[in-house]
C-alpha cells in the first residue's frame, strides 16, 4: 500500500513571467521507505517538499498521504492533519528559544491538547542521545544537538512521513555523518518513512534510493 502518493504536481509562481517551480511530477513512497532528492538551488526541490508537507498547495495536481488528499482538506483540517501525520524538519532547526528542549519535542502534541509522556518519549529522547539536554535550552546546545531535539519533535506524535528540508546544510561533515547514521537507525528502529532533500551527493547516496530534481522536473532514480 503506498504511503505516500504524488500524482502530477505543477506549481506555477504567477507574475509578467510565469515561473513553473515544479513541472509535473509523481512518485510514491510505502511505509519504511528512505529516499532523498538531490539538486542544485532553484531545482524546485524544497518547493516540491513543501506541497507534500501541505505548507503550500500545488497549482496542480494531487498529494495524497494514507489515502487522504491533503491538497482537498480546508486549512483547519489540513492543520491538524499535517501536525498529527507530518513530521518536518528544517535546516534552520526552528525550535523555539524560550522553551526547555523537552517542551520543544513535546510541541506537537502540546498543541493537540496530549499533554502525556509515553514511554516512546523517552524511547526517541535515548535513542537520539538528548535524555540529560531536555531542561536546557536551544542556546545552549551545539548546532548538531539541536538538529537532533527537531528530529525528536518530527518523531513525537508517530507520523505517517518525515520531510528532512536539508537537514545537514548547517552542520560540518563529522555532524552530517552522525545525523545520517541516526536517520538511518530511525528508519530501521521506527520503520519511519523518511523523504529528504539535500544538494549533498554523500548525503543523498546515503538513502535507499535517490532521485534527482532539475528545472522543475523529477527525473528518474539516479
Amino acid at each position: 500500500m503506498k504511503l505516500l502518493d504524488v500524482e502530477h504536481i505543477t506549481k506555477i509562481y504567477p507574475g509578467a513571467v510565469e515561473v513553473i517551480a515544479v513541472n509535473d511530477v509523481s512518485f510514491s513512497m510505502e511505509k519504511g521507505d528512505f529516499f532523498s532528492i538531490i539538486g542544485a538551488s532553484g531545482s524546485g526541490k524544497s518547493t516540491l517538499l513543501h506541497m507534500i508537507g501541505g505548507v503550500d498547495k500545488p497549482t496542480k495536481g494531487v498529494v495524497k498521504i494514507q489515502d487522504t488528499d491533503i491538497t482537498s482538506l480546508k486549512e483547519k483540517d489540513l492543520t491538524i492533519f499535517r501536525r498529527r501525520n507530518i513530521g518536518i524538519i528544517y535546516q534552520f532547526f526552528n525550535l523555539i528559544p524560550n522553551i526547555t528542549v523537552e517542551k520543544n519535542i513535546l510541541l506537537p502534541l502540546l498543541l493537540d491538547g496530549r499533554k502525556d509522556k509515553s514511554s516512546y518519549f523517552h524511547e526517541i529522547i535515548h535513542t537520539l542521545g538528548i535524555e540529560n539536554k531536555i531542561h536546557r535550552y536551544p542556546n545552549e546546545l551545539s548546532g548538531g544537538e539541536q538538529q537532533r531535539v527537531a528530529i525528536a519533535r518530527s518523531l513525537v506524535t508517530k507520523p505517517a512521513i518525515i520531510l528532512a528540508d536539508e537537514p545537514t546544510g548547517n552542520l560540518d561533515r563529522q555532524n552530517t555523518d552522525e545525523l545520517m547514521a541516526l536517520f538511518e537507525m530511525i528508519n530501521q528502529r521506527f520503520q519511519a518513512t523518511i523523504l529528504l532533500i539535500t544538494h549533498d551527493e554523500k548525503v543523498a547516496l546515503t538513502c535507499e534510493k535517490t532521485f534527482k530534481m532539475v528545472d522543475g522536473h523529477l527525473e528518474k532514480e539516479w
